[in-house]
């Protein structure tokens, strides 16, 4: 699929993928990667036109440093997104990350948004995962090739079970650059200070960003071995929105690829609760 590009408001290029026609979804992806996170997804979404920006700092947008790549930020380039387009409203599905810029968005700029859908993520966050994503941001794997990462990320990953090795092999090759040095992160190394920042910061209470959703049509997707999203956290979820949509997806960690069929579900079900345009 072809990659354009638009100018931000502050002059920052970005990129994104625009597909389909018929309700627009926003999907933004997890901290690390970029809108190639729904490959997988795309092909089973029918009457939906589905834009997928790479943020700042990410894939094929322009590098503006650590101070830039915040929660704020990207929620602002989504909105300058959607002007560029003339797009009034937007369902967003939000990936990790892309699940925080949505809440966000929920609570600053409700009129924009029509729907939201959570992908293993919610107001409070989980430690053990965070220390695992800070494990690796901002580092390249060690792995010689798109095939030698695949053989060695069942074990790396053994909260995902069940997965053919032709997905692990397609995950290596959607999120790392393979070089004759070995393979190479998709993104501005400089990310790892942006997350070492907030992760050192006082923790936020993100219950407000949730609750700002309380009138939109609401999915939130967990993966049943999540080390991110705690089924504690989740129950919570759904006692504040009875009528919010849930499925927990088995044998999937953080995050799952949202093809599975408890995922596939969820979304059409979040999808046909919201008025077509």
């Amino acid at each position: 699929m072809d990659v354009r590009h638009f100018t931000a408001g502050d002059g920052t290029r970005l990129a994104y993928r625009d597909q389909g026609q018929g309700m627009v979804v926003l999907a933004l992806s997890g901290l690390t990667r970029t809108g190639r996170d729904f490959d997988y997804l795309a092909p089973h979404l029918d009457g939906v036109r589905l834009l997928r920006p790479d943020y700042r700092g990410r894939g094929q947008s322009e590098w503006t440093g650590a101070a830039s790549y915040t929660v704020q930020q990207e929620a602002q380039d989504a909105i300058d997104l959607l002007d560029h387009l003339d797009v009034e409203q937007a369902a967003v599905l939000g990936t990790s990350r892309g699940g925080i810029i949505g809440m966000y968005l929920a609570a600053t700029s409700r009129n924009r948004l029509h729907g939201l859908c959570l992908n293993d993520v919610g107001p409070i966050l989980n430690k053990p995962g965070l220390a695992k994503i800070m494990d690796y941001v901002g580092r390249n794997p060690v792995a010689s090739s798109h095939a030698d990462l695949a053989r060695k990320l069942p074990k790396v990953m053994p909260e995902f079970r069940s997965v053919p090795p032709e997905r692990w092999l397609a995950e290596a090759k959607l999120h790392y650059t393979e070089t004759e040095n070995g393979l190479r992160i998709t993104y501005d190394p400089q990310l790892r200070e942006a997350f070492l920042s907030a992760f050192e910061g006082p923790e936020i209470n993100l219950w407000p960003l949730f609750d700002a959703a309380h009138d939109l049509p609401l999915a939130l997707i967990r993966g049943g071995n999540s080390d991110l999203l705690s089924a504690e956290v989740a129950a919570e979820m759904c006692q504040r929105r009875p009528d919010m949509i849930f499925a927990e997806v088995p044998d999937r960690g953080h995050i799952p690829f949202l093809d599975e069929p408890e995922a596939l579900a969820a979304i059409r079900a979040w999808l046909a609760l919201i008025p077509q345009p």
